[in-house]
């Protein structure tokens, strides 16, 4: 400067140094006007705010300037072609990436949502309140979060025979049971078992079973106790006392299954009053035969020609023996015994049977009356027997072709004869 001032006049370097003055003016002003001229504009870049000066003319340009790149997925207001005016207010939110797994099935979006709730409405997933998602809706949306979704599919619950449907995104009957709120009794029965695993399809069955005492009174049978009368004509009966009937209590331990009764078991009883058992008398004495000839002594003694004292005796000697003590011995005897006979049928109901047994019981009048013939050398008349598949009896009758270990049963009609036909039977002697 001393340079230059030694060989410029000071007229001149005044010029000069006034030129200077004027040209750094100029450029400060310029300076000024320039900078006056910039936009403010507020930029939020994903919540975070700054404000920033800029001759851009668009939004993309201005966030460019800043170094944001705007992504396809990312949101911007206003639009990336926007003009840029003082005072705007740009908002940007960065997308971030989600992964969902629905059922293994992995498909990633791109999202500004701020939450779970909102990712999933932005993208119209819906999922029922009995699938399983592994994030809650209120839980934050973080770059790169995995979402895991199991979807509920129906199971067929028959509880006690109602039937119902539940959802269910898999595990065992156990917990399929425990999640809907399901008690199970000791006695209840579950198909599939508690540890089967549910699967889509599968139908899972609940047998409710109780068991209960049931108290029943029940009357007691009336025994019939036969006594023997040698007062009494055979074949004769008569009731000595009817009897009366007792009265029993009994227990069950019942079972039911979904309501419905399936057993029932006898587990005690208890006599509470003894039974009267009823007497019938049966007749042992043998009818006295009538004093007149019959046709056929008649004959036998005009065959024989005998004197009518003749007749007589024979007649006499024909008369049924009535010794009582012999009688009595000889049931005596059979008395317990139990034979294998051969057993046939008749019955009274014919045309021309006279409807007498040898003891003299009017069947046509008792077609019902339990009567067999048999031998007398074998079973005498007048005793008490069983016969196998015919029940107890009277051996009240006699037969030309019942001889030996043979007995005829008697039966109302025709029809039940031959129905019975002819058959080895068990007879036993009951007194």
């Amino acid at each position: 400067m001393r340079l230059i001032h030694t060989l410029m006049p000071a007229s001149k370097w005044k010029l000069v140094v006034s030129g200077i003055g004027v040209m750094a003016l100029l450029v400060f002003a310029g300076t000024v006007v320039y900078e006056a001229a910039k936009a403010e504009v507020a930029i939020t870049e994903n919540g975070r705010q700054q404000t920033v000066s800029t001759h851009k003319d668009t939004v993309e340009e201005v966030l460019k300037e800043i170094g944001i790149e705007v992504g396809v997925h990312d949101e911007i207001s206003p639009q990336l072609d926007a003009s840029i005016k003082n005072g705007m207010e740009i908002d940007y939110i960065t997308a971030k990436s989600v992964y969902l797994d629905v059922d293994g099935e992995v498909k990633e979006y791109f999202t500004t949502a701020n939450t779970v709730e909102e990712f999933l409405k932005e993208n119209e997933l819906e999922f029922s309140r009995w699938d399983e998602v592994s994030h809650h809706g209120e839980e934050q949306i973080q770059d790169g979060l995995n979402i895991n979704v199991k979807q509920a599919y129906p199971v067929t619950l028959n509880d006690g025979g109602k039937e119902k449907t539940v959802w269910t995104t898999g595990g065992s009957v156990e917990e399929l049971l425990n999640e809907n709120e399901i008690r199970v009794h000791d006695l209840d029965r579950v198909e599939p078992s508690f540890e089967e695993n549910v699967m889509e399809g599968t139908s899972v069955s609940i047998v409710r079973v109780k068991q209960e005492t049931d108290e029943v009174k029940e009357p007691l049978s009336i025994q019939t106790k036969t006594e023997y009368d040698d007062s009494l004509e055979k074949g004769k009966e008569k009731v000595i006392s009817e009897g009366k009937k007792g009265e029993v209590l009994k227990k069950y331990e019942v079972t039911y299954e979904n309501g419905e009764e399936v057993s029932r078991e006898l587990v005690d009883k208890e006599v509470k009053v003894e039974s009267i058992d009823r007497v019938v008398a049966v007749g042992t004495k043998e009818p006295q035969p009538k004093r007149k000839t019959s046709p056929n002594l008649v004959t036998l003694a005009a065959n024989q020609k005998e004197s009518p004292k003749e007749q007589s005796s024979s007649y006499a000697e024909t008369e049924p023996l009535n010794n009582k003590s012999s009688n009595n011995a000889s049931k005596q005897k059979a008395s317990g015994k139990s034979y294998q006979m051969t057993a046939s049928a008749y019955t009274a109901a014919c045309d021309g049977c006279s409807g007498y047994t040898a003891t003299g019981i009017n069947l046509k009048e008792n077609p019902d009356r339990r009567v067999v013939a048999v031998d007398p050398n074998v079973i005498p008349l007048g005793t008490k027997v069983w016969v196998e598949g015919y029940g107890e009896a009277i051996a009240s009758d006699t037969g030309g072709h019942i001889v030996g270990n043979r007995i005829d049963i008697h039966v109302p009609s025709k029809s039940e004869a031959y129905a019975w036909g002819k058959r080895t039977v068990e007879v036993k002697v009951v007194n």
